[in-house]
């Protein structure tokens, strides 16, 4: 059994949490910069140059991205063989997160209840969803998510005849009312199958996944939902062109033979995360 500290673990929540405020993961700098090659609006040429531009000034002047630092979202997945030790691991995470907040200097964007919406001061609680997976490894990956795409969500049960072209329907009509509000080019994380709370969490774990990794499954169609995406027209910032999207990840499960849920989660343009195996 291989025993892991909390210490190290909030330490390195911390510094993910700025890290992922800070500086646009590769790959996203990658699609942003060949969809600016791509592009056929000059509008939305310029518009993806200031992205580009702006996301560099941000990584040499260690400052957030975007002044919507988010709300914390924190993929855990740890390995049976490993202990945690000398405290709660959530409590290390949280603790992680509020101190990067207030050494990053980064906006308090959480509230500590829906209705009475008093702000906790240091971005926490973080929201987060452990995995149980084999070895002796604990991976976290630190995603600051945005309001104005994460507003965008949405459910749907469809009726298992609705197939793939259901599916599809949903994903696009989801992405066109989303529109400027979801600050294109967008990464579309689309869940499908299991019951309703779990297509949200795919939905949203496909929001992680690098842009260069494509479902063993479901490659051809996120091709297809991509390409059909960026015909919609609404182009970056949602002042034209054909790059609505940079990409889209679609993460599965089993489900009832009776169900078809699908749910969609919107990254804008900043798609950050940040992870480490520790």
């Amino acid at each position: 059994m291989r025993k892991i500290e909390v210490s190290r673990i909030k330490d390195e929540v911390k510094r993910l949490w700025m890290e992922a405020n800070f500086v646009l993961p590769d790959d996203v700098m990658d699609a942003l910069g060949e969809a600016k090659k791509r592009e056929s609006s000059e509008m939305g040429r310029e518009v993806l140059g200031k992205i580009v531009e702006n996301a560099l000034i941000a990584k040499r002047k260690r400052v957030p991205i975007c002044q919507d630092t988010g709300i914390p979202v924190v993929f855990v997945f740890a390995g049976q063989e490993v202990q945690i030790t000398g405290g709660r691991l959530e409590e290390a995470i949280e603790q992680g997160i509020g101190e990067g907040t207030w050494e990053g200097s980064l906006r308090s964007s959480v509230v500590n209840d829906a209705l009475a919406r008093v702000n906790t001061g240091d971005n926490t609680p973080p929201v987060v969803h452990m995995e149980i997976v084999s070895g002796d490894g604990l991976k976290i990956i630190v995603m600051p998510k945005g309001a104005g795409s994460e507003n965008m969500s949405g459910l749907a049960m469809l009726k298992p005849a609705d197939g793939k072209n259901g599916v599809k329907a949903f994903v696009l009509k989801q992405v066109e009312n989303a529109g400027a509000n979801a600050c294109p080019p967008m990464v579309v994380g689309v869940g499908i199958g299991g019951t309703a709370e779990k297509a949200m969490q795919l939905a949203k774990k496909a929001c992680a996944r690098p842009l260069t990794e494509k479902s063993r499954e479901m490659a051809e169609f996120e091709g297809e939902l991509l390409e059909e995406i960026n015909c919609l027209g609404i182009g970056p910032a949602g002042l034209g062109g054909r790059t609505t999207a940079l990409a889209v990840n679609i993460e599965t499960a089993a489900c009832h033979m009776a169900s078809l849920p699908v749910a969609v989660n919107i990254n804008c343009h900043a798609c950050r995360r940040k992870e480490a195996i520790l």
